[in-house]
């Protein structure tokens, strides 16, 4: 198993009735990060959460809040979502044409800064940033649903990025289809944090969800 593995469920795929307790839930079910999808309705099809929410679900937890931004623009709402409770905020290449200037921001407020990649984003948006991010996404489907499936194009993107990291602090994450029959490639490939949203929350024992996404990550 690579060094630092981490298991980011997807709250998109929770119960929305009962999100503090789904949040607490995952938690003792032994997750690393909360993965929290804000989505706009406008740079992807479908709407979700934003600071209130996210403010709302903070106490029920005090594990890292992985806040992925798929809005546009990003760039006028980070100090909401740091002031709400993120701890991670990840902005999308696509959304932001200043993204120097919002990584920088992310890291003035104190917040770790990541930047996500659409499929068919090709990863030297991100060549010139790295001195400033913290965490990268590479998006294995295409973002706005849940419950889609991996796109395997993407397992190369996920290897042309370790190597663009090579030794620098920068996690490389995976959201889209990472579930037991996908998550070992995912991880050979390079990638140290593994969203997983449908493959959590639908079985309804996230304890041994997350155990077996673990293990399957392991081969």
């Amino acid at each position: 198993m690579m060094a630092g593995l981490k298991i980011a469920p997807s709250i998109l795929s929770a119960d929305f009735a009962k999100l503090g307790a789904e949040v607490r839930a995952i938690d003792a079910a032994g997750c690393d990060y909360v993965h929290i999808d804000v989505m706009d309705g406008h740079f992807v099809p479908n709407l979700t959460f934003g600071p209130p929410v996210i403010k709302c679900i903070r106490p029920h937890t005090d594990k890292i809040f992985d806040v992925h931004l798929m809005i546009k623009p990003a760039q006028p709402f980070l100090q909401d979502y740091a002031d709400a409770g993120a701890d991670i905020i990840t902005v999308h290449a696509e959304s932001d044409i200043h993204l120097d200037r919002s990584l920088q921001f992310i890291r003035s407020l104190g917040k770790k800064a990541g930047v996500s990649l659409n499929p068919a984003t090709p990863v030297n948006a991100v060549e010139y940033v790295l001195d400033k991010v913290d965490l990268i996404l590479v998006m294995s489907v295409n973002p706005g649903f849940g419950g889609q499936s991996f796109i395997p194009a993407q397992l190369d993107k996920i290897r042309h990025l370790r190597e663009m990291i090579g030794d620098r602090p920068i996690d490389l994450q995976v959201d889209g289809g990472v579930n037991r029959d996908t998550v070992r490639e995912v991880v050979d490939a390079g990638a140290n944090v593994l969203v997983a949203g449908s493959a959590v929350f639908n079985g309804g024992d996230y304890v041994t969800s997350i155990a077996e996404l673990r293990q399957a990550a392991q081969g």
